[in-house]
């Protein structure tokens, strides 16, 4: 089979959705874009009306089944997984080739699942559109850290009218306006000298600010993620991109909501792409003091009697005890141990937080002693542990870090 170059896909269930696919790709078509057909529906032939590069046989093949047993089963949960992980299976070895421009999808609530779902195998900055009957509803957990664009369709993806025609044809503008966006002249002769990823929460924000400062002064291109869970889940997922030369993990409060249940947590696998990815990093038990929950009547009731604080009218912190804390410091030092890169953690010995200061709300020296302690004495491998006798949010610690990280890239620093 041969493909021109670069081309934008068109992913979707052409058996029951023939008309609209090929409404799309004819627009798609007519602004000179070449385009690559993948078939994800199931029930019938693949007599589209127009070529077809990838059909459903072959699709649920790279799934792990064949499109016969998918019938037999007449499970349909089944079979939208089946050619969402088939598809993205194939996404994956055109972008390998070189071949993926960009990559749109179309359908209902089956079919919009398919879609999202192959488009997990697309790296940054290729870009995915989905026109979709469920746009609206909350897809995070489907999208998750992809940057992938949701477009009502308004009017369900079943035949060609006025409305779906208009939306159809933006779409088809959309994703080749985006497909042909690339960098400035400008933007291309400024290379930086290193991309930076770094943590920030707002109890850690005047850190995180002047590390920032301080990095950009000296040529490097930094990205900020929110630790708030989606934001670390992105930042791990860049990481294993090869987005990023070096990371500044000053906020790992996502640990302490995935070992309490608070709403912040980024999964099980915070702070292991870096290690596993062989990326230096620098790493603060920035807000470990803190787990998330929204409005106060969310705590769960086993935490209702611990030591709580309003941040704001849907945001409810508490404070870890001594027993968290241990955990904490072994997990974060567990994580880190099997790095392939160099790594420091850097503890602020005078608080790790902006409400963990003299005179703060969750100031707890003694507890945060426990945490220190506890990474000092299992901290292995390639894993460096330095006292700074500074709180988090001092600018001698943030120039700190930042001298650290460029010793451990192998940057001149001044």
């Amino acid at each position: 089979m041969t493909y021109t170059p670069k081309s934008i896909v068109l992913l979707g269930c052409f058996d029951t959705k023939a008309a609209d696919f090929a409404f799309l790709r004819e627009c798609i078509l007519a602004h000179g874009e070449t385009v690559i057909t993948i078939n994800t529906g199931i029930y019938t032939g693949t007599a589209v009306g127009f070529p077809v590069d990838f059909d459903a046989n072959e699709v649920a093949l790279a799934g792990g089944h064949t499109l016969s047993s998918l019938r037999e089963r007449a499970d349909r949960g089944h079979a939208v997984d089946v050619m969402g992980r088939g598809a993205a299976g194939i996404l994956t070895r055109l972008c390998e080739a070189g071949k993926l421009k960009a990559v749109i999808g179309m359908g209902g609530g089956g079919g919009t699942y398919m879609a999202i779902a192959a488009m997990q195998a697309v790296p940054l900055g290729i870009p995915k559109i989905c026109l979709s009957t469920v746009a609206s509803k909350d897809l995070s957990r489907q999208i998750g850290s992809k940057d992938i664009t949701m477009m009502p369709s308004v009017v369900d993806v079943a035949g060609l009218n006025s409305i779906s025609r208009m939306l159809i044809r933006q779409a088809a503008a959309a994703i080749c306006g985006m497909a042909n966006a690339g960098a400035t002249a400008e933007e291309a002769a400024q290379a930086p000298a290193g991309r930076i990823a770094v943590t920030m929460f707002g109890n850690t924000t005047a850190c995180v600010t002047a590390c920032a400062d301080l990095l950009k002064c000296r040529g490097y291109e930094v990205f900020v993620f929110h630790a708030n869970g989606v934001g670390g889940q992105t930042m791990e997922s860049l990481i294993r991109e090869g987005c990023f030369d070096g990371v500044l993990d000053l906020t790992t409060t996502e640990l302490a909501d995935e070992l309490c249940g608070g709403i912040c947590s980024a999964g099980p696998h915070r702070l292991e792409a870096a290690a596993e990815c062989g990326i230096p990093q620098v790493v603060a038990p920035g807000c470990l003091d803190m787990v998330n929950f929204a409005h106060p009547d969310t705590v769960p009731e086993r935490y209702r009697h611990r030591l709580l604080y309003s941040w704001a009218p849907d945001v409810t912190l508490m404070r870890t005890d001594e027993a968290e804390n241990r955990q904490l410091g072994k997990l974060l030092t567990r994580k880190l141990s099997v790095s392939q890169a160099p790594v420091a953690i850097l503890l602020p010995m005078n608080g790790v937080s902006q409400i963990d200061a003299d005179g703060g709300f969750f100031f707890r020296p003694q507890v945060n002693q426990l945490l220190f302690q506890t990474i000092k004495e299992t901290a292995t491998g390639p894993v460096e542990v330095s006292e700074i006798t500074a709180h988090i949010n001092d600018s001698i610690f943030a120039r700190h870090a930042v001298a650290v990280l460029q010793r451990l890239m192998g940057h001149q620093h001044d």
